[in-house]
């Protein structure tokens, strides 16, 4: 059975009125068949990758303290030592996963643990690859803390056109590892900061899967 997340049911509500109120005026007023039909399949086709974009499929994640699960589904783009300035202020192990508006746009978490930090900031929407995204684009920052790996950072980041971030860490929480961290809507990615010498488990190319899938383990 195809689950859609909750962030999708208005959207969802919405493109089937549009949809169905389109097909049917196209039906009314439309006298040339072949616009007629065009402009219904491409309705169609409109309801259809809205419905795509926010489901929800369950994932099974296996409980495990010593590994680090991958909080989206998408395509690593990013690995390198960077310094890190909203929080650690110091150089950490980047990890960036983008996502395309084809992949699922659940934000899991990647660990369980305790929330120690929950910021959002505003800011621009250029495209999720570019460099400057993590500093200027719209975005929020948790931090995740557990006994095994310490503090780790997520960041999600808006892209050109993701226009909204859902985020549901709040500060002092008890967070189970692959529960709902959040969403985003319409593409962009997320980026991780590890501690310097944390063992990775993907290379740049890999694509991973949010909530199952080990991408880092002590």
């Amino acid at each position: 059975m195809i689950r859609f997340h909750k962030e999708g049911y208005k959207i969802i509500v919405i493109t089937f009125v549009i949809a169905i109120s389109a097909i049917l005026l196209a039906d009314q007023f439309i006298d040339i068949f072949w616009l007629q039909k065009t402009v219904q399949v491409l309705v169609l086709l409109l309801v259809v990758t809205v419905l795509q974009f926010f489901r929800n499929p369950a994932r099974k994640t296996i409980l495990n303290e010593n590994t680090i699960v991958a909080p989206v589904d998408g395509k690593v783009v990013v690995i390198e030592e960077v310094e890190e300035p909203e929080y650690f202020k110091d150089k950490r192990l980047q990890v960036s996963i983008f996502m395309s508006p084809i992949n699922v746009h659940v934000t899991r978490y990647a660990m369980s643990g305790i929330v120690k930090y929950s910021k959002y900031h505003p800011g621009k929407y250029l495209v999720a690859w570019h460099p400057k995204a993590s500093t200027e684009n719209e975005r929020t920052t948790i931090v995740l803390q557990n006994k095994s790996f310490g503090d780790v950072l997520y960041r999600q980041i808006a892209g050109a056109l993701a226009k909204r971030i859902v985020n549901y860490a709040k500060e002092g929480e008890q967070i189970i590892q692959g529960t709902d961290a959040g969403f985003i809507k319409f593409g962009s990615r997320v980026d991780l900061y590890f501690p310097l010498g944390t063992t990775l488990n993907v290379k740049l190319g890999d694509k991973v899967k949010g909530g199952t899938q080990v991408i880092a383990k002590k």
